[in-house]
């Protein structure tokens, strides 16, 4: 296994053929046999369906298989746009080929509903799935808003449906009747935006429209009318709806009638987005804030000169006063819908910077509506614009005025003269300071309630350790205020001046036991340089209870690195559960690396195809490790451009424990940038020492070779 292992051309011959390339007639003179065995007893490789090599590998998931960076970069921010359903799995695992036939078949149907499906093969990406949190396979999770949910349920069709459905939220439908059609109709002036109603004859909402109103709940709103419901009939035929076909109708303005419509006896994913997509804005729309996009995706930056879009602005006021004037300006936008005409309108009052830009204070619009005719020139803000001479009252007059205007530009886009740089809009529809703080505190409590009952266990042990101790402690105080409550009522109080020398007694004592468990015992730090010989003693059977803290150093730095460890360190060695090594990065490089691969986060895992593969430096690193229970926790060097002043001087050591290290030292810039990587370490021993460390759970410690 070694020689064809270590010699490219016979691994590659082996994973394509199971043979070196040697004794070929040998070998497949055997897998004939063996062929033919199997066969005597109804055998065959596919029965198990190994993916022993690439090639043998289930195909059906290839296209589904994820990667670290490519789950980071485009899955976690599309899962705010549609769920995905994930598996992860691994080579030998019976449990994986047991649900593939359910899992192909869900796949393939909630694929063609809109769900994202992904795959990750822990094996090759061990890094993914310790992120995702899925520690054995086969594990099945869900991912909506960046949030995972795993599936604890019975790997079945029905099952896995419903779990996908769950993870929607659950107001994104409303159930519309004869009753609040008009009120969920008449929504679209507060909400600004089109709504939406599917007619069909099914009881519960589609799984595939709760799917829809997800990705577009940013832009429309949804209704679900169930046309076999009693208390539907008016709704049915005020719109002439056919309660044979589904039938999906939006509203914008005029909630008499429907601005578009479309009837399928199917439904189907593709046929839905073409309706929407066409329909996302009101005919008229409110900018409303900058989040929201409006701005940018109805009156795009200009690109080249065939792609000229200009947006015409109503800036208005709120209230009956300015309902004619904006109900003419709708009817015009309604006579002009081409694809290089956008029209939306503002409050005044609601975004003065705005206004305040576009009409320059003017006087003449005070109180009054006007019109104005943009062009964005780039995303900084940057416009083009021509206002009417006169303000907007809706009159014959002012159409053709404002449609003169638009024609004109079509060959001469020149009129727009003026140019100024607008601020981001205002927040119109963002709640009050309490009401996010309440829902951030509801979202808070619900993960840490989901985390409790359906995270890892392994990632909770820390938590519940804290919590169980915090009740003991708890505990332990009431019991023991209430023995000494009952002693003190059966014993007579003492005298002032007894009471008094027994609390200075009791407080030296306790004072001089803190103290002593923090002081050195001996006036030098034991470091001991961590070797093959003595691995096992002093890592792998070290005693429950007991750490190593192990520098990292290389031959050309190791007098300089030792002197500010023992510096660094030297207060902690009163602790007889701490012991104190180093190790050589020239000659354990890939023992570390090993290690450094179950800390993610805290160290890029080596590539053998970097090219700066072996010029990582890793010397100033510290582990603390813990052999009984096979975690360990790490320092990562401080960086020296970090605190100003570091580098302007020479650290002086105390001479009753380095004197002789003293003089050897130097007050080079390469001495003092060395002993920067471990500054701040002695606060990061006080939170060994509390425990408020993360630790890095390994399955076994590695051989030191």
């Amino acid at each position: 296994a070694s020689q064809i292992l270590s010699n490219e051309e016979k691994r590659a011959n082996f994973d394509r053929y199971g043979d070196a390339g040697e004794s070929q007639g040998y070998s497949q003179h055997q897998h004939r046999q063996f062929h033919r065995f199997h066969d005597g007893f109804y055998f065959d490789e596919s029965f198990f369906h190994f993916p022993f090599n690439s090639e043998r590998r289930d195909t059906s998931d290839e296209k589904y298989l994820l990667h670290f960076s490519h789950y980071i970069n485009e899955i976690v921010p599309d899962s705010f746009k549609k769920p995905y359903l994930i598996k992860v799995t691994s080579d030998w695992c019976f449990s994986c080929i047991h649900i593939e036939p359910v899992w192909k078949e869900v796949a393939q149907e909630l694929e063609a509903l809109g769900v994202g499906i992904g795959v990750v093969h822990a094996g090759y990406e061990r890094r993914l799935a310790h992120h995702l949190g899925a520690h054995s396979t086969p594990s099945l999770l869900g991912l909506i808003n960046g949030k995972i949910t795993f599936f604890h349920s019975a790997v079945v069709r029905e099952n896995l449906r419903q779990f996908v459905e769950n993870l929607l939220p659950g107001n994104l439908v409303e159930k519309v009747t004869d009753k609040n059609y008009i009120r969920f109709l008449s929504n679209w002036k507060k909400e600004n935006k089109p709504h939406v109603l599917l007619f069909d004859h099914m009881p519960v909402v589609p799984l595939l429209y709760k799917l829809t109103a997800f990705a577009y709940r940013d832009y429309l709103s949804f209704g679900y009318v169930y046309v076999g419901l009693r208390g539907t009939e008016e709704l049915s035929s005020q719109y002439n709806i056919n309660v044979y076909t589904p039938t999906m109708m939006v509203f914008k303005e005029h909630i008499d009638r429907p601005a578009d419509v479309v009837q399928a006896r199917e439904m189907k994913k593709q046929l839905i987005d073409d309706f929407l997509s066409q329909n996302k804005f009101l005919m008229v729309a409110r900018l409303t804030n900058q989040s929201q996009r409006l701005f940018q995706e109805l009156c795009p930056v200009k690109k080249s000169h065939r792609q000229r879009k200009h947006c015409v602005v109503l800036l208005s006021g709120e209230g009956e006063k300015f309902a004619e004037a904006y109900e003419a300006f709708l009817t015009f936008a309604a006579a002009n819908t081409k694809d290089t005409l956008k029209f939306v309108h503002v409050y005044n009052d609601r975004q003065p910077e705005l206004a305040d830009a576009l009409l320059m204070d003017d006087e003449k619009y005070r109180g009054k509506s006007a019109v104005v005719v943009l062009e964005r020139r780039n995303n900084a803000g940057k416009i083009a614009y021509k206002t009417l001479e006169e303000a907007w009252q809706g009159s014959k007059e002012d159409n053709f005025i404002l449609l003169d205007l638009l024609d004109q530009l079509r060959t001469d886009p020149g009129l727009l003269s003026s140019e100024t740089v607008l601020a981001d809009l205002n927040d119109e529809l963002a709640p009050m300071f309490l009401i996010r703080w309440l829902y951030s505190v509801l979202d808070y409590i619900s993960d840490c309630w989901d985390s409790l009952f359906h995270s890892n266990w392994r990632e909770m042990m820390p938590l519940l350790s804290l919590l169980f101790s915090a009740l003991f402690i708890l505990f332990g105080t009431v019991i023991v205020q209430a023995f000494s409550d009952s002693s003190d009522t059966r014993d007579s109080p003492p005298s002032e001046k007894e009471e008094t020398a027994a609390k200075s007694e009791k407080n030296d004592a306790s004072f001089g036991k803190e103290s002593n468990s923090r002081i050195p015992k001996k006036g030098f730090v034991e470091v001991t340089e961590l070797t093959d010989i003595n691995y096992n003693s002093n890592l792998v059977r070290l005693r429950p209870g007991h750490m190593n803290v192990v520098l990292i150093l290389s031959n050309s730095t190791k007098t300089v690195l030792l002197q500010k460890f023992a510096l660094e360190v030297y207060t902690f060695t009163g602790s007889s559960s701490l012991h104190f090594s180093f190790l050589s990065l020239d000659k354990h490089r890939e023992w570390l690396e090993y290690l450094l691969e179950f800390a993610q986060d805290a160290a890029p895992i080596p590539n053998q195809y970097d090219k700066h593969f072996l010029e990582r430096d890793y010397t100033g690193y510290v582990l603390a490790l813990n052999g009984h229970k096979k975690y360990f926790c790490l320092f990562k060097p401080h960086r020296s451009g970090d605190e100003g002043g570091t580098l302007g001087s020479c650290e002086d050591y105390d001479s009753s424990l380095h004197t002789e290290a003293r003089g050897k030292s130097s007050c080079s810039p390469g001495s003092r940038s060395l002993k920067n990587k471990l500054h701040k370490l002695s606060f990061w021993m006080e939170r060994l020492l509390e425990g408020s460390l993360q630790r890095f759970y390994i399955p076994s410690w590695p051989a030191l070779d």
